[in-house]
């Protein structure tokens, strides 16, 4: 455990992280211990895998590989179960007072709405609309949010009911983030997310004459994709006045101002930490504190008060 600058506090939809840096979902797993882990490691705020009403298997594997510039997976969404989820929600938060987001996926509305029904009864901070997974076979591969209409409709259905804010998580992998991100916020969203995963996109091993994964397609995550996402949250901040947790390729300090500069207000790392370790996060901050002292800057919302436009 280490000592953070209090130049770095951050808050985020009423409440004070230490720092802005984010644990997204899926990167850890679900476990309170592997939450725990990542607040000791020097995370401001946790997200659980994404939650299904049911027990989810996930694809068979191979389920990730190695790419040039990043990773290419399929894992499927596997996942314990909301049920299971929200008592290591209640086991994390005996031992730790950092917010955490519960995240959640369905194929429709009113799946949405029976696991916010489980939400609400949970110790969660905020709850998370995963809208945007590349890699689901229910979904033929394209994400729920690659439409403005069901955006808006699944995430008014889960605001009609939440007890706790609302944050969506968009897709990378569609026409106009604008319109995506302006639906959102129309249904009720305190927050959007961006982004997930590109593509899908496909590898295959040229000596077995095979796709490198089972499910053949994934999504493509790492340092690579940090470009599309720091100009989609750009783009996405142009049009709307909620919070958005940017993340994408995230790997350094100057990646996490970067991404502020865009218009974030919290920054998620998850890709990072198989480059970095789980030590990522300490690194990330004393990085952030270095450039605040650099610019002579006296909190991180200076960051935010940039404007690239000119």
């Amino acid at each position: 455990m280490f000592t953070l600058d209090s130049r770095l506090k951050t808050d985020f939809l009423g409440s004070v992280l230490k720092t802005p840096l984010l644990l997204p979902a899926g990167v850890m797993g679900i476990s309170a211990s592997s939450l725990l882990y990542a607040v000791q490691s020097g995370a401001g705020i946790v997200t659980t895998k994404s939650l299904t009403l049911q027990p989810r298997k996930g694809h068979d594997g191979p389920v990730i590989s190695p790419v040039e510039g990043g990773f290419i997976n399929a894992m499927g969404l596997c996942n314990p179960g909301i049920e299971f989820g929200i008592k290591e929600i209640s086991e994390f938060k005996i031992k730790s007072f950092v917010p955490v987001i519960a995240s959640v996926f369905a194929t429709e509305p009113e799946g949405f709405v029976k696991l916010t029904e489980f939400i609400n009864d949970s110790e969660a901070d905020f709850i998370e609309l995963n809208l945007s997974c590349p890699n689901v076979s229910a979904e033929y591969g394209v994400p729920l949010s690659s439409s403005p209409v069901i955006v808006e409709e699944v995430v008014r259905a889960v605001t009609d009911i939440s007890k706790i804010p609302v944050i969506a998580k968009l897709s990378p992998n569609v026409p106009d983030i604008k319109l995506l991100a302006l639906a959102a916020e129309k249904g009720g969203a305190s927050a959007l997310c961006l982004i997930n995963t590109l593509g899908p996109g496909m590898e295959i091993d040229i000596n077995i004459g095979r796709p490198v994964l089972k499910n053949i397609f994934g999504g493509m995550s790492g340092p690579c994709v940090k470009p599309i996402a720091v100009k989609l949250v750009y783009e996405a901040s142009s049009v709307v006045k909620i919070p958005i947790i940017g993340l994408g390729g995230i790997m350094t300090g100057a990646d996490a101002v970067e991404m502020l500069m865009a218009g974030a207000s919290i920054i998620g790392i998850g890709t990072g930490i198989y480059y970095r370790g789980m030590d990522i996060y300490r690194k990330v901050n004393n990085e952030l504190n270095e450039f605040l002292m650099k610019k002579d800057f006296k909190h991180i919302d200076e960051i935010k008060r940039i404007n690239i436009d000119g």
